[in-house]
């Protein structure tokens, strides 16, 4: 498979073959991909693939930058969602349902995504990807008549891949940097609710079983650290690849917080003049909530309304933000200090896994009794670089 070109446009000669004749794990449909296309394909698809299969039901995510900014398994469309897409969130069929759950956690960053699916696009979510600026899709099949419809976007340059799920990976993998071959096996254990069998504190409802089975399939293929917040089978805030893991909290904790911010009624109310873009709606709700706009961004989102508005007061921040709860919070590594359970209890975290074995594990179990979290420890660490 030729590639348009490799990390950067300046690395012109970039090809991608398999490993054997007969073991290409997907095949190109349409499009030219770039060396990051392939590998947010490669990760987005086993992401997926995996949450699907540990759940029992559709999954998708919304990739960049090789991580996913969101992903989620199939459900109930909330109303916030369903009207920025001009939809009836009732009738939306699994897999546009989790695709759009998926995307909904941090849609400032899914403009211009690749989105994975676990199950064949219909024609229903590639009619909604024709209107979403979306970069391509990998996905286990296509209905007929959608690789047509999905290959006009972009004016023909967009990416159509599809996974073979037949595909059964090497046991090994290796990569080469700087004149070194790397080889490590793979990580192969299923994601099973056996790995939350461990617990401290109340038992884990079903809800938050769920969900925390979903953030380990979500941070097994996220840049590390990684953490992810998560609720109702979808991430609400996912912090990646930072150096201290919890700055990593602390991201993607605000980013929880602009989740449910952007359903305050006073955001909700905001009328938009016809004319702005569904892209330019998100980030202006963004940059709402925020609530540190520039006299340069007030001018324009005053320009974007029919009406004015002011912005919300602190008191009227910390009063909604204090209704968020049953949320759960999954580490990819053990929390070192209990400075991450105490930040994550600020976002409505109730239920939390990490690998556990921290020299500091005990101050861990105690910060989650003092804040009633239960905590599940699943002996299990989930880097991925």
């Amino acid at each position: 498979m030729e590639l348009r070109y490799g990390i950067n446009p300046h690395q012109a000669a970039a090809s991608a073959a398999p490993l054997s004749p007969a073991g290409w794990p997907v095949r190109l449909l349409h499009g030219e991909p770039s060396f990051i296309n392939v590998l947010d394909a490669l990760n987005g698809w086993q992401l997926v693939h995996q949450a699907s299969r540990a759940l029992g039901r559709p999954a998708a995510a919304s990739f960049k930058h090789v991580s996913p900014a969101g992903a989620a398994v199939s459900g109930p469309v909330d109303d916030v969602t369903a009207e920025l897409f001009g939809i009836a969130g009732d009738e939306v069929g699994a897999v546009s349902s989790a695709y759009l759950r998926a995307r909904d956690a941090d849609p400032k960053s899914s403009y211009g995504d690749f989105a994975a699916v676990s199950h064949p696009v219909d024609a229903e979510l590639a009619q909604l990807l024709t209107g979403m600026v979306c970069d391509g899709i990998i996905a286990p099949g296509y209905a007929p008549g959608t690789v047509a419809q999905l290959s006009r976007k972009k004016n023909g340059r967009f990416l159509i891949m599809e996974a073979n799920e037949a595909f059964v990976p090497p046991r090994h993998e290796s990569r080469e940097v700087f004149g070194l071959r790397l080889t490590q096996q793979r990580d192969e254990v299923q994601l099973s609710s056996a790995l939350l069998d461990r617990t401290v504190g109340d038992e884990l409802p079903a809800t938050a079983l769920e969900d925390l089975l979903l953030g380990l399939a979500v941070l097994r293929f996220t840049q590390s650290n990684s953490v992810c917040y998560l609720r109702g089978g979808m991430t609400l805030g996912v912090g990646a690849g930072q150096q201290s893991r919890v700055d990593c909290t602390r991201l993607a904790g605000a980013k929880t917080d602009t989740w449910w911010l952007r359903r305050h009624p006073a955001v909700r109310a905001l009328a938009f003049r016809p004319d702005v873009r569904r892209q330019d709606r998100i980030n202006w709700q963004i940059r709402f909530v925020e609530g540190d706009l520039t006299l340069n961004e007030a001018k324009h989102l005053e320009r974007a309304l029919t009406t004015p508005v002011e912005e919300l007061t602190p008191e009227e921040r910390a009063q909604w933000l204090r209704r968020l709860d049953g949320v759960a919070f999954a580490s990819d590594g053990a929390l070192p200090f209990r400075d991450n359970v105490d930040h994550a209890h600020r976002h409505g975290v109730r239920y939390i896994a990490e690998p556990g074995g921290s020299i500091r594990s005990d101050e861990i179990e105690t910060a989650c009794r003092e804040h009633h979290i239960t905590l599940a420890r699943t002996g299990m660490r989930l880097f991925h670089h």
